[in-house]
């Protein structure tokens, strides 16, 4: 009798679950009959909203969902084993050998008081593995995730190491266990774009070399199209659509996927030609009793049908979708944009901003560190600068530096409208620090969640605007809907309110002093594309009825290219590159810029061949000789490039620090969609 070979079981399973957190003595669904199956050696993508659920997902999978989470029903299963029916031990004993998770915020995950080595060491040990041979074994680990020089990071502390090394270590970690299955939990957010496609190969090659599963929880759909072979889409804690991750981002067969996809900035796209298509409205409230599809209230496709039956999982063979018109969906990117928004802006006798041979040197050790060195630059009013490098490129000193928090080397000067500025802010008088404000990354460090949103941007017009009584009042509510919030919001605090509403919130705070110039710091890195193209529009829109302008820095390069008009590429401390953003687009490119437009990830699968640097940036406290890039570049001439640093080739405005005549330079056009 011939005995048939037993398939392995799925390394996760999730069938029909549900998930409430209990508040106030109700139950709160936040997961709805949720059916995922990822197979061993299998990527699955889950995409979606904050608040859509993506995370709780990865929380019920390992079982560590809050005191007050529970799931209500479902089958839920690791590599066969039911998680529902383990007891402690045995859950202590998946978690160690099964099951392993990487961060979003690797700094976070780390430990800052003990060493790298110290924390990989640990996991070696609950592995039941010590002394030499754990040692032996972490060097190996590192070296697996492209760390050189291993001895060196393992006797490290985690602020010593760069963003994109901190997330090796942790995915070193994670692996060091050889784990069933993988969970991704945005690993890439807040990564420069050649880190983040460092760390994308990465996972792809571990993946191939472990034959581990992995769960990626993504708002990246670029990154999700590079790794994954299926993909899932959560919306309100529904699994609205799944398939082939190609298939759903070229074909989405709901709204709600084809909605995300066209509130991405498309190539060719900036804010003088449309506005980015957005969803209207917000998600559901957790725990809300909804009658028909979740998604009709915002879906511009919904009938009646909709409001009144629940769709099923309609089977589309290989794929699904729960939508009663899947048939139907349309996905002609860019048919509902709107009109010019933003005019390009008036000829000015002098610009707003300009910079000349602008220097920050710090001393670390009795050494020179050359955070920025020698900047020039203008920028006119009602115009974007984009400022793009990788982390240590001097993107923030130079901000510091424009905002006055510290002081220029001697012989640099900054001037505003004309007018030099003091060095330090609080050598400037207070005409000039209203004028330069600044709108952060992360809106909940950068607001005070002990207070209301009127007490927030209130403070902010009493001291910038020196307003008070009913003037106070009446500014405070044309400001609130200018960002586009309301009154109600004016009596909630920030912890009440989503990423979104805070960074509206923070903008109107920053535009309280009717500013000159406002610094945007990253301001949509962590935020949903539908979320992402509100606050791009938003900000497009004031620059346009107030004719403000921005220095716009982020590793985005299609958020730059959307809402810049000019682009400064720096690295090390060096300006590279300069000029209209149409022209550093298109090129000709610094190799830098090259380098840097061939990273990014796209979720049409389409994508450039990727030029990729050796090592990681050099320490500013010993640069290269010549120019500063040679020890990386791609395109390196010769001892030229050693010895001598290039000067900057200008023309049609747009400058180039290369050896490298401006017709030999690469053209490249980024693979967006």
């Amino acid at each position: 009798m011939i005995q048939m070979e037993q398939s392995p079981p799925p390394a996760l399973l999730l069938d029909k679950v549900d998930v409430a957190y209990r508040t106030r003595g109700r139950d709160m669904r936040v997961l709805s009959k949720v059916s995922i199956r990822i197979e061993p050696g299998e990527a699955y993508g889950l995409v979606g909203e904050s608040g859509c659920g993506k995370s709780t997902v990865a929380l019920t999978v390992l079982h560590t969902l809050p005191g007050n989470g529970h799931v209500l029903g479902g089958k839920l299963e690791v590599a066969g084993r039911d998680l529902r029916r383990l007891d402690a031990p045995a859950l202590r004993h998946m978690r160690a050998h099964d099951i392993s998770m990487v961060y979003q915020d690797a700094g976070r995950a780390l430990n800052p008081s003990m060493t790298v080595g110290r924390q990989l060491l640990e996991v070696f040990e609950v592995l039941g593995q010590g002394g030499q041979e754990a040692v032996e074994r972490a060097h190996a680990m590192l070296a697996r995730v492209q760390i050189s020089g291993p001895a060196r990071v393992m006797a490290s502390y985690p602020h010593q190491l760069s963003g994109g090394m901190q997330q090796r270590v942790v995915i070193a970690m994670a692996l060091a266990k050889d784990p069933s299955l993988l969970i991704l939990d945005e690993p890439t957010t807040g990564l420069d774009a050649t880190v983040e496609a460092e760390v994308l190969d990465l996972v792809a090659d571990l993946r191939r070399d472990f034959n581990s599963s992995i769960l990626f929880i993504s708002h990246n759909l670029g990154a999700i199209a590079s790794i994954c072979d299926r993909v899932g889409v959560l919306y309100a804690g529904h699994l609205v659509e799944e398939g082939p991750a190609q298939q759903v981002f070229s074909d989405p067969r709901h709204p709600y996927t084809a909605s995300l996809l066209r509130c991405l900035p498309k190539a060719g796209l900036t804010k003088r030609k449309s506005a980015l298509e957005t969803i209207p409205g917000f998600l559901p409230p957790p725990g809300a009793i909804i009658k028909g599809c979740c998604f009709a209230p915002r879906c511009s496709m919904a009938r009646q049908r909709c409001h009144d039956e629940s769709p099923p999982a309609y089977d589309l063979g290989g794929r699904q979708s729960a939508c009663h018109y899947h048939d139907h969906v349309d996905f002609i990117a860019g048919k509902d944009l709107r009109p010019v928004v933003v005019s390009a802006p008036a000829a000015a006798r002098q610009p707003a901003l300009a910079l000349d041979a602008v220097s920050k040197t710090y001393h670390v050790g009795g050494q020179p560190l050359h955070a920025v060195r020698d900047v020039s630059m203008t920028l006119q009013p009602g115009q974007t600068l984009g400022l793009v490098g990788e982390s240590g490129s001097g993107k923030t000193t130079l901000a510091r530096l424009l905002l006055g928090l510290v002081a220029p080397d001697a012989g640099g000067r900054i001037e505003l409208d004309g007018e030099a500025l003091a060095p330090t802010a609080a050598e400037r008088p207070t005409e000039h620090v209203k004028a330069m404000q600044i709108v952060f990354q992360n809106p909940d460090s950068a607001l005070n969640r002990a207070h209301t949103v009127r007490h927030l941007i209130g403070r902010a017009l009493s001291r910038l605007a020196g307003l008070r009584g009913r003037r106070l009042r009446e500014e405070m509510m044309r400001l609130v809907g200018a960002v586009r919030l309301t009154e109600r919001h004016l009596a909630l605090r920030p912890r009440q309110l989503s990423g979104g509403l805070k960074q509206r919130v923070a903008i109107a705070r920053a535009f309280a002093g009717n500013p000159r110039i406002v610094v945007c710091d990253e301001p949509t890195s962590a935020l949903d594309v539908s979320v992402q193209a509100a606050i791009l529009n938003l900000l497009a829109e004031l620059q346009d009825q107030r004719q403000v302008s921005y220095v716009f820095i982020s590793h985005d390069l299609g958020v730059v290219r959307y809402l810049a008009d000019r682009i400064a590429v720096l690295y090390l401390g060096r300006l590279m590159e300069l000029g209209p953003a149409e022209a550093v687009f298109t090129g000709p490119h610094h190799p830098y810029t090259e380098a840097l437009l061939s990273a990014v990830p796209s979720h049409t699968g389409r994508r450039n061949e990727r030029i990729k640097l050796k090592g990681e940036i050099p320490s500013p406290l010993n640069p290269p000789s010549g120019c500063v890039f040679q020890t990386r570049c791609p395109r390196k001439v010769g001892e030229i490039c050693e010895t001598t640093e290039p000067p900057m080739q200008s023309e049609d405005d747009h400058g180039i620090r290369c050896h490298i005549p401006r017709a030999e330079l690469g053209r490249l056009t980024p693979a967006h969609p």
